[in-house]
C-alpha cells in the first residue's frame, strides 16, 4: 500500500466515484511517481450564491507539514474559481497570509490506530472493553459481505440521519462507490435468534478505511452488537493492512453517548483545520485579519 494515508475525500477511490457519477474531479500529486509526498484530490460543484467553486476536502494531504504556497499553486493551476478548503491540519496564520479567508471552525475526528489485536484491546477504555466482553456470552451471528444498495442498512441510515438531522453521504453516491470499488465497501451485521439486529458499513481506502454508517436497533443495543461489530471490523482491517480507521466526526453537544462510543475504541481525537474560502477579492482583505479570527 502507498505510505500516505488518504481520508475518503481525498482517496483514488472517492475520486473515481465522483467521476462515475458525472462529477469534475482533478486529482495530483508531487514526489515519487510511485510514494508521493503529497496528494490532492479537488472537486468541482455549484453552490448556492458563490455559484462554481472548487472544493478540497481534508486535503492536501503530506507526508510533512506544508505551506499554502508549497501545494496551492498546483493544486490551482490557472484556476480563478473560488476555492473551498476544508482543511486537513491547523495552520491558520498561514492560511490568512496566503489569502484565504475562515468561513467555519475546525471539526474534531476520531481515528482509531489498527494494529496488534492485544495492543487494540489494551487501548480500549475499560467500559467499552467490558461490553465488548459481555458480547461473548450472546448468541450474536456476526457476517461479513459486499455492501449493496439493496441492503436494509441504506434505507435504515437514510431515516436515522433525517431523524437525528445530520447530514450523511448520499445513498447513491455509497452504492457507486461500492460499484466502482468492488471489495472496497463491505458491511458486517449481527442477527440474534436470527433477526438483524445491528449493522456497519465501512468504505476501504489505501492504508485507511472510514466507517460510512452504523445502525444498531434497541435489540441490538441492549447485546451491546456495535462493541462486538466494529471489533470484528477492527481485527480484519489491521489483518489486511489497513493503519487507521476514520470513525467520523465527534459531536458531544448533540450525540454525547456516540461521541463516548468512539473515543471508548481507544481512538484519537484528530483537530482539523476548519473550512477556508479563497477568492481573489478577499485575498488582500483575508491576509490583513487579526490571528483571533483564524479557524
Amino acid at each position: 500500500m502507498e505510505s500516505l494515508a488518504l481520508p475518503l475525500t481525498q482517496s483514488p477511490e472517492y475520486a473515481r466515484t465522483l467521476a462515475a457519477l458525472g462529477l469534475s474531479v482533478r486529482c495530483g500529486s508531487s514526489g515519487p511517481t510511485q510514494d508521493p509526498d503529497m496528494r490532492w484530490l479537488v472537486q468541482s460543484r455549484r453552490l448556492p450564491l458563490l455559484g462554481q467553486i472548487d472544493l478540497i476536502s481534508r486535503g492536501p494531504v503530506c507526508k510533512t507539514a506544508a505551506r499554502p504556497e508549497d501545494w496551492l499553486p498546483l493544486a490551482r493551476g490557472q484556476r480563478r474559481t473560488p476555492l473551498l478548503l476544508n482543511a486537513a491540519q491547523q495552520d491558520g496564520q498561514a492560511l490568512r497570509a496566503a489569502g484565504f479567508w475562515p468561513v467555519m471552525t475546525a471539526a474534531s475526528l476520531a481515528i482509531l490506530p489498527l494494529g496488534d489485536n492485544d495492543a487494540m484491546r489494551a487501548a480500549m477504555h475499560q467500559k467499552w472493553r467490558n461490553r465488548l466482553n459481555r458480547t461473548a456470552r450472546v448468541p450474536l451471528k456476526i457476517t461479513r459481505h459486499p455492501l449493496s444498495g439493496g441492503h436494509w442498512i441504506m434505507r435504515a441510515e437514510a431515516l436515522q440521519a433525517r431523524t437525528r438531522q445530520y447530514r450523511a453521504l448520499p445513498p447513491a453516491l455509497i452504492a457507486a462507490y461500492a460499484r466502482e470499488n468492488p471489495g472496497k465497501a463491505l458491511i458486517w451485521e449481527a442477527r440474534h435468534n436470527g433477526v438483524a439486529v445491528a449493522s456497519i458499513a465501512i468504505l476501504l481506502h489505501g492504508p485507511m478505511a472510514t466507517w460510512q454508517m452504523g445502525v444498531s436497533l434497541p435489540e441490538g443495543r441492549r447485546l451491546n452488537a456495535m462493541n462486538a461489530l466494529l471489533w470484528e471490523a477492527m481485527q480484519y482491517l489491521a489483518d489486511k493492512g489497513h493503519r487507521l480507521l476514520d470513525l467520523g466526526i465527534l459531536n458531544s453537544d448533540d450525540a454525547p453517548g456516540l461521541t463516548r462510543f468512539k473515543l471508548g475504541t481507544g481512538a484519537e481525537l484528530h483537530r482539523l483545520g476548519g473550512s477556508w474560502l479563497h477568492l481573489g477579492a478577499l485575498a488582500p482583505i483575508a491576509r490583513r485579519l487579526p490571528p483571533r479570527l483564524s479557524a
